[in-house]
């Protein structure tokens, strides 16, 4: 091509070079985009079944950010959304959306040798003579490693205050894996763990959450009951913990009848 002018040519070869250099990076990438969608998947790991502003509030977003990046999550099949569980009475109004994590999602979150957990136990129960008798050899290999495991709660528990008990064991089993915190509940309090490492196993072996919630009993001084579990399809496990005259009795006065009425609900629904 033919320049009137060697400043024409210049000036050519200038906004040629310019249009050869790449346009800056949006400030909110690709790479960002999916950190993002990372925190929103791990608070409601780490807090359990939310809703679109809970998140907001806690990752200090917009809703509407968090909004497009739950529809991802969605569409990848990492969270679900659900009617939100109410317990006790129900206002008036819609229940609020809140957003789960699946199994897919779970799975990103440190779940690993669940196969190897189901192998052993299953060759446990085998052992065993199957059955029944199989049921109750992996009855008693849970409640062998939930004892020793509650000794690393039991001295947390017992040196908090009894009306702060239920927090010092939510905190021990946060530093253990389990995200847990305690919120209080008509006439008790309710122990939520957002998160189980052990929750495909226990699908399949209920017998573990079971023995935890004795363990749960046993260290608190009360009777307690499972109110859902990650393993029967529940976003959180909730155990409620009444308060002091509403239904606990004194450790020595306990019955294995309030135990095992305790241990019954683990796993399952209330109905």
């Amino acid at each position: 091509m033919k320049y009137a002018s060697e400043a024409q040519r210049a000036a050519a070869v200038e906004a040629t070079a310019a249009s050869s250099v790449p346009a800056p990076a949006a400030p909110f990438g690709d790479e960002g985009q999916r950190s993002t969608r990372n925190r929103v998947a791990r608070s409601i790991l780490d807090h359990g079944p939310s809703t679109a502003a809970e998140l907001a509030l806690r990752l200090e977003l917009t809703q509407a950010a968090v909004r497009r990046h739950l529809d991802s999550l969605v569409t990848d099949g990492v969270v679900e959304p659900r009617e939100q569980r109410v317990y006790g009475s129900r206002g008036r109004g819609r229940p609020a959306k809140v957003f789960a994590l699946t199994d897919c999602g779970r799975d990103a979150f440190e779940q690993a040798y669940d196969n190897l957990a189901v192998d052993a136990l299953r060759w446990i129960a085998q052992s065993a003579g199957g059955g029944e008798m199989g049921d109750a050899a992996v009855a008693a290999f849970a409640r062998a490693r939930l004892a020793a495991q509650a000794e690393t709660y039991r001295e947390a528990v017992e040196s908090a205050a009894p009306e702060d008990r239920t927090e010092a064991l939510a905190k021990a089993l946060t530093a253990d894996g389990y995200a847990a915190t305690a919120r209080s509940a008509p006439v008790g309090e309710q122990l939520c763990q957002h998160h189980c490492p052990v929750a495909h196993v226990a699908e399949q072996f209920p017998q573990l959450c079971e023995a935890e919630t004795e363990v749960f009993s046993r260290l608190l001084g009360t009777h307690v009951q499972r109110l859902a579990t990650i393993a029967h399809g529940d976003g959180v496990c909730t155990t409620f913990v009444p308060k002091a005259g509403h239904g606990p009795q004194p450790p020595g006065k306990r019955t294995t009848k309030t135990t095992t009425a305790s241990a019954s609900t683990a796993g399952r629904n209330p109905e």
